[in-house]
């Protein structure tokens, strides 16, 4: 008798330990980016407790994924690294008993080179890298990213730059004449080491959250996405947005689910709850980005609709670039600049 309740209460602990697991859900995604009102939903509907991690780099996702032992159960990267996640195999394919509403995803984004036909991933946004400028301070054209690169005295020691590698480096590239941000036309890449060695004694700082810092006039320009760019000028109306005409990154992030997710029935749910369009539009609604599902723009703030950061000017629309994932070999130059520019 001792023996088959002592056999009862640890099946029943167990069960409980696993009702506790299926109940939970960690996401692991870019700081301020991750609307609170689409969770609080998704665990209205389901029950499922979401905790939400910040990394604020693509780098620095793929980094501490590798490893191992992190305990989350979903990652949002770019498109350009997509590829590098696919090819290591730190992702799952999309369950289609789950994720039964791909067909849901915009035409121009359900068949991507970076995962054709979306077999593991699904859009979260996408956006633009431009020039942001407080245009109370600076006057002049803001369609070009000589604003950061050769900036205007009014301008120098109140710059910030974004701290990512692929961003920083594309919108250089494009500036001093390369129409290929994998380039290796060596003069182009040396203009760029060099221009952004002679640039960087006029930036303020090298950061990521600096909404409120322009929203406060702590920061009068800088490279920055267009979502982010729109959240501080709600804030500020003397702000604008830049779209280099020279050429800008176009970019997407994804959702996928992580191959060793603890909680990968729960984290296909989530996936499938981000196709509904009104729930997209919450992840627009926060962060101020397009989303890639059909239909999510009946229920976007109205705001959105019209804002400069999100309708590109049509003589612009055609310098906006989706990048490839670079080569071995000029991957490693661009690290080699990039870890330059940082010391």
């Amino acid at each position: 008798m001792k023996k088959t309740l002592t056999v009862s209460l640890v099946a029943l602990l167990a069960s409980g330990a696993m009702a506790k697991a299926e109940g939970v859900l960690n996401l692991y995604n870019w700081g301020n980016y991750t609307s609170p009102e689409l969770i609080e939903r998704f665990t209205e509907e389901t029950g499922i407790q979401v905790t939400v991690t910040d990394f604020d780099s693509n780098d620095t996702a793929l980094a501490r994924i590798r490893q191992g032992g992190h305990g989350f159960d979903i990652v949002v990267p770019s498109d350009t690294y997509i590829p590098v996640w696919i090819e290591e195999g730190l992702f799952q394919p999309l369950d289609p008993e789950i994720v039964t509403d791909r067909g849901n995803i915009a035409p121009q984004w359900l068949d991507v080179d970076y995962d054709q036909g979306r077999e593991y991933t699904v859009p979260w946004a996408w956006g633009t890298t431009g020039i942001i400028v407080n245009t109370s301070v600076y006057g002049g054209d803001i369609n070009t990213a000589g604003v950061i690169f050769e900036p205007p005295e009014e301008l120098r020691g109140r710059i910030n730059v974004i701290p990512e590698m692929s961003d920083v480096m594309s919108l250089a590239i494009y500036h001093v004449g390369g129409t290929d941000r994998c380039t290796d036309d060596m003069d182009v890449l040396r203009q760029v080491r060099d221009m952004l060695m002679e640039a960087k004694p006029h930036w303020l700082a090298l950061d990521y959250g600096t909404v409120d810092s322009y929203a406060a006039g702590d920061l009068d320009a800088g490279i920055y996405w267009n979502g982010a760019s729109m959240r501080a000028r709600l804030q500020n109306d003397d702000l604008a947005y830049g779209y280099p005409r020279a050429g800008y990154p176009l970019w997407m992030d994804n959702a996928a689910v992580l191959a060793d997710a603890q909680n990968p029935e729960n984290a296909m749910r989530f996936m499938n709850f981000i196709l509904q369009p009104e729930n997209a539009a919450l992840i627009s609604n926060f962060a101020r980005y397009a989303n890639g599902i059909t239909g999510s723009e009946a229920y976007m703030d109205e705001v959105m609709r019209d804002a400069p950061e999100i309708v590109v000017p049509d003589d612009l629309i055609g310098a906006g670039r989706f990048g490839q994932p670079c080569s071995e070999e000029i991957n490693d130059i661009h690290t080699q600049i990039w870890t330059e520019l940082l010391q």
